[in-house]
């Protein structure tokens, strides 16, 4: 059984909050009730993706630590202008 997109978006939005690190909690958090809602049904099979990378690997990404992968490069720089105040001073 396939899931539907309200399921789906529902499923995200639960992921996005329950991280390992609380950094990643109030990003992806935020980034989910803001926009998933919006997002094209390729953008939120990509974002279950991001969701099963590592934690750490995220925020380094989202703060510019270290290069984002090339599959992830769009959508981490749209969860990264919400991030201001959470991965650098606002």
């Amino acid at each position: 059984m396939s899931e539907t997109r309200d399921v789906m978006i529902k499923r995200l939005r639960m992921r996005s909050m329950r991280r390992g690190i609380k950094e990643m909690d109030l990003i992806l958090q935020g980034f989910a009730d803001a926009h998933l809602a919006g997002l094209s049904d390729a953008d939120l099979t990509l974002y279950d993706a991001l969701l099963s990378e590592n934690d750490h690997d995220i925020y380094g990404w989202i703060g510019g630590q270290f290069a984002t992968p090339e599959a992830y490069l769009d959508l981490v720089s749209r969860i990264a202008a919400g991030a201001d105040g959470v991965t650098r001073p606002a």
